[in-house]
């Protein structure tokens, strides 16, 4: 049974090429179209693996361009109902894409956007740790992180590893699936200039400095960093349409 984690992430965005072009320039990608009836929809790939998905952001659909994570669920509409029992919202109920799955939009008790899915089709393989290109961590900067953490506990099992103390900044709490195994991300109380609740990913890069170039050069704007964490090196920063990201890699 495959575990109740991210595996899928998709930007939606209200310039679709430009957002392409970006994204392949500064992570590396590549891109081919998706063929669907259901919307159009761009894939991002790291060598031959499917990573990412991109689309436009919804016509009516009142928020900012953004990237939302899907974790697995084998019962989309009872992990759906779930969420909505434990204080989360229902924001579009389950529904099925046509060859690739059954679908739908939840926020958490916090108001963090995620989606639940079902895919069809065979598991991909998990990438080597650090593999360029795919995502290497998962953070979310909640209004209360210690019930955050409590609320996807509660919902896929995830079970708590190290606590960082971070002085005034509160307790950074990594998490792993609930196999075990590897840290997937961490869970804090955001700061004040995050003025909501949300889920930042990770792209894994090369050379942090190289990467944090090719985001200006590009458009794009870095927020925080580059910065030492840890095993690597790691920077926050927005796309030229505004949706937030982070990228991770190496300092030589």
């Amino acid at each position: 049974m495959p575990a109740s984690n991210f595996f899928w992430y998709e930007l939606m965005t209200s310039d679709v090429p430009a957002a392409e072009t970006f994204y392949k320039e500064v992570v590396g990608w590549t891109s081919e179209a998706f063929p669907s009836s259901f919307t159009d929809y761009t894939i991002f790939k790291a060598g031959e693996a499917g990573v990412a998905g991109l689309m436009a952001s919804p016509a009516g659909m009142d928020f900012p361009p953004m990237w939302v994570g899907y974790i697995h669920a084998d019962d989309v509409d009872a992990a759906a109902e779930q969420v909505a029992n434990a204080g989360g919202t229902i924001c579009r109920a389950a529904e099925d894409i046509p060859t690739v799955g059954r679908f739908a939009v939840v926020t958490d008790s916090q108001g963090a956007m995620f989606n639940l899915m079902k895919p069809m089709g065979p598991d991909q393989a998990p990438a080597a740790p650090m593999s360029p290109g795919h995502i290497g961590w998962h953070e979310l900067y909640a209004t209360d992180g210690p019930a955050a953490m409590d609320f996807y506990a509660g919902q896929f099992g995830w079970k708590k590893t190290t606590a960082m103390d971070m002085g005034p900044m509160g307790v950074y709490q990594i998490f792993s699936g609930a196999e075990g195994g590897n840290d997937l991300g961490g869970v804090m109380t955001r700061p004040s200039e995050f003025p909501a609740s949300m889920w930042i990913f990770y792209f894994i890069v090369g050379n942090i400095d190289a990467a944090a170039q090719r985001v200006t050069d590009h458009g794009g704007s870095v927020l925080n960093g580059p910065m030492e964490v840890p095993g690597a090196w790691v920077l926050q920063a927005t796309d030229p349409q505004g949706a937030m990201f982070a990228l991770v890699g190496h300092r030589n």
